[in-house]
């Protein structure tokens, strides 16, 4: 397991952990690199920029690339070698907001997002013949600590954390978030011998979001 954050991966207690840039090509290789053979793959990794096309600068889109679709990129790129002998699974952490379904304020995040979800269908058909399989997992709104900030933040616009929750929460026709608990367990499903016959697919985990 890894992470860019060393501090909250302590508070995880993986048995293998290390301190990882996803959006640097030689962090990546290094760290994947000490793996002879790998099984499962499964990259979540994300930045949430909020705003219209007209307010994201050239950093935020860049950034938004950089951290959701380049990182996808580079981590795939470098897990396929160490998998190709004995197949495997990928999963790829995309999300609602790409090409499944337009939100406001995503114009960055959800053109990334939809990148991640096109990068998995063209390794499907490429890596059909190595047995592995490649799937995209599309959460609607989860309840994680990047959540909590978005709030924060909205709050400051919207005049109160209560309405900035609100905001997010009217998204939900189930009229709750999702729990991190419940992205895993299906990120845990495609992974496993259960999921053995699905590939090139974008799941949504979405609370009725795509109804």
């Amino acid at each position: 397991m890894s992470d860019i954050n060393g501090d909250l991966l302590e508070r995880l207690g993986a048995a293998s952990m290390a301190t990882v840039d996803a959006t640097d090509p030689m962090a990546v290789e290094g760290w994947l690199g000490r793996f002879d053979r790998i099984d499962i793959m499964a990259h979540a990794v994300g930045f949430v920029h909020h705003g219209t096309v007209e307010g994201t600068s050239d950093d935020d889109w860049r950034k938004s690339q950089s951290i959701c679709l380049d990182s996808a990129f580079l981590v795939t790129r470098s897990a396929v070698p160490r998998m190709k002998a004995n197949g495997g699974a990928v999963v790829l952490i995309a999300s609602l907001a790409s090409s499944i379904k337009g939100f406001p304020f995503r114009a960055a995040y959800g053109a990334a997002k939809g990148g991640v979800i096109g990068l998995m269908k063209a390794c499907a058909a490429d890596y059909l013949d190595d047995g592995i399989r490649f799937n995209a997992l599309c959460p609607g709104v989860v309840d994680t600590p990047s959540l909590r900030q978005r709030i924060a933040d909205l709050a400051e616009e919207m005049g109160s954390a209560e309405a900035a929750e609100k905001w997010f929460l009217d998204r939900q026709p189930a009229g709750r978030f999702a729990t991190a608990d419940e992205i895993a367990a299906t990120c845990a499903w495609l992974a496993s011998a259960d999921g053995g016959f699905v590939t090139g697919q974008a799941i949504n985990v979405d609370g009725g979001i795509s109804i």
